[in-house]
């Protein structure tokens, strides 16, 4: 497996246990609050790993 595909592999696990944490904490407040954060950092983060990948794809097509 290449480094990209490895991080991307990370982001998919963290992506889950964020709906995971979201989903466990239906009905109180702060959990659902600190787990909607927690989502949103993952998408965040995965920007530049996305968007890298899409330059590249462009650069050698």
């Amino acid at each position: 497996m290449t480094d990209d595909q490895i991080n991307l592999l990370g982001w998919v696990l963290f992506l889950i246990s964020a709906i995971g944490f979201l989903i466990a904490s239906i009905g109180s407040f702060w959990g659902m609050l600190g787990s909607v954060f927690f989502l949103i950092a993952c998408l965040v983060f995965m920007i530049p790993f996305l968007r890298k990948s899409s330059t590249s794809d462009e650069n050698n097509g």
